[in-house]
């Protein structure tokens, strides 16, 4: 049995003090940490103490019943997995709660198998509930950052770490993975915390602009130029300066930027005096610079002043356990803006969530659930929604024979609404014989009668 399942909490609400300890039982062998509740009223009093990972409980009670129960946990944890239990008399209202965003249900009697099978399922789909740190106040400059996975704690203790000193730091990761975030932590986590930190993505910055964007400009120095302005670099003294994709700066300006660098000051374009000025660099890439120095697109001398420590972000796809939580952090973020009140995922939309390639990662990951949100009819956000988004971000490009039977598919109903489902027509039109002509038919699915007018 693995450490971590056995931290993972369970609490089981049920009257039948038989079932709950049967339950027990069967659960404490699978290695997780149980506590029982005989009433739903005793296990809302034991939610705050317990800090369980998921909820079991039964439908049908004395006082409150299970859905009542889930009613109130959702207000209060809304991130809080509930697993139902019920009886066959009961279906209809366990499938009614699923679509309320209760994980799932069980029909009594059911197997050990199948007990254990569904409780892994909602432990690894579902976000852990939110509990305040002991050193919560101490984990204030990770706030933004929304994981739980062993790589990102790995890359994020290296994070607090670098924080401390003064020395050049390069991010590289994949587009859409958080540099900027990661930037802005090891901001609050240095001596600089309380001075400004500011970002600028240099791929969107016109080349004839850097110089006075970065290190400002007096009165007078160019056409157009009818007031001084404040560089970054003086406007972010004492602080952080994040350069976002730094491989797209011009090489034509890398070289004066290595400059202020290593000399600690900026002269403003059209001006004669040096400003000195103390700001800690911190670059990011998706590119691979060395490749481009390579290819003399990038300075060698600028690449080891900025690189003295390099950070790897990594992609989504590598600490897939935080999508359940950044999903729900999304969907809560879209409730917020669209006010509207969806209550989770489905299980076929958490699992396909989890195993989708999401080339685009986190910013990718984000708009599947905005324009799920968008688009829901249902409370609970469906596999079909998910599946539609991430086809609509992603395009992958399907196999030569994925794409010869959507078109035949498409081409087949195409010709039955023009024929109002007159096979013999059809058939004519495609230059077939009806036999063959039945067998597409047929392979696609597709009924003639079905394209008929009345």
């Amino acid at each position: 049995m693995s450490n971590q399942k056995s931290l993972e909490k369970i609490l089981i609400v049920d009257d039948d003090p038989n079932l709950l300890r049967l339950l027990g039982i069967r659960l404490s062998a699978a290695g997780y940490e149980i506590a029982s509740a005989a009433n739903a009223k005793i296990a809302l009093g034991m939610l705050e103490s317990f800090h369980p990972q998921l909820v079991i409980s039964d439908l049908r009670m004395e006082g409150m019943d299970g859905l009542a129960l889930f009613d109130q946990i959702r207000e209060q944890y809304p991130n809080l997995p509930v697993i139902i239990m019920t009886a066959h008399g009961t279906i209809p209202d366990a499938i009614n709660a699923t679509k309320q965003g209760v994980f799932s249900f069980l029909t009594k009697p059911f197997e050990s198998l199948q007990l254990l099978q569904t409780v892994e399922q909602a432990i690894r789909l579902q976000p852990h509930p939110e509990h305040k740190k002991e050193n919560g106040s101490d984990e204030f400059w990770r706030k933004k950052i929304i994981s739980r996975s062993t790589v990102m704690e790995s890359l994020l203790q290296q994070t607090k770490q670098v924080s401390q000193s003064d020395f050049s730091l390069l991010i590289h990761s994949q587009s859409g993975t958080g540099k900027e975030l990661l930037a802005e932590a090891i901001h609050l986590a240095s001596h600089r915390a309380k001075k400004p930190f500011t970002a600028i993505n240099c791929a969107a910055i016109p080349e004839q602009l850097f110089e006075s964007e970065l290190f400002g400009h007096v009165k007078g120095a160019f056409t157009g130029a009818e007031k001084s302005h404040l560089g970054l670099f003086q406007a972010t003294q004492g602080g952080t300066l994040f350069l976002d994709e730094i491989g797209d700066m011009p090489i034509n300006f890398q070289v004066k930027l290595l400059r202020v660098i290593q000399e600690k000051e900026v002269r403003p374009v059209g001006s004669t005096q040096a400003v000195s000025v103390d700001v800690r660099i911190i670059s990011a890439t998706h590119k691979n610079l060395q490749q481009a120095i390579k290819q003399n697109t990038f300075r060698e001398d600028l690449y080891y002043r900025l690189n003295v420590v390099e950070l790897e972000l990594p992609p989504l796809i590598q600490r897939r356990e935080d999508i359940p939580l950044l999903a729900q952090h999304f969907l809560s973020q879209s409730n917020k803006q669209s006010h509207y009140d969806m209550k989770g995922f489905s299980q076929e939309a958490m699992e396909l969530l989890i195993s989708a390639p999401w080339p685009g990662n986190i910013r990718q990951l984000q708009n599947v659930i905005e324009q799920s949100v968008a688009l829901s009819s249902e409370v609970i956000i469906s596999e079909t929604l998910i599946k539609n988004a991430l086809r609509d971000e992603s395009s992958p490009l399907l196999s030569f024979q994925q794409a010869k039977d959507q078109f035949e598919r498409d081409y087949l109903a195409k010709l039955l609404k023009i024929t109002a489902g007159n096979v013999t027509q059809a058939a004519r039109i495609a230059q077939r014989n009806r036999t063959e002509f039945y067998k597409l038919l047929n392979r696609h699915h597709l009924t003639a009668g079905a394209f008929r007018e009345d």
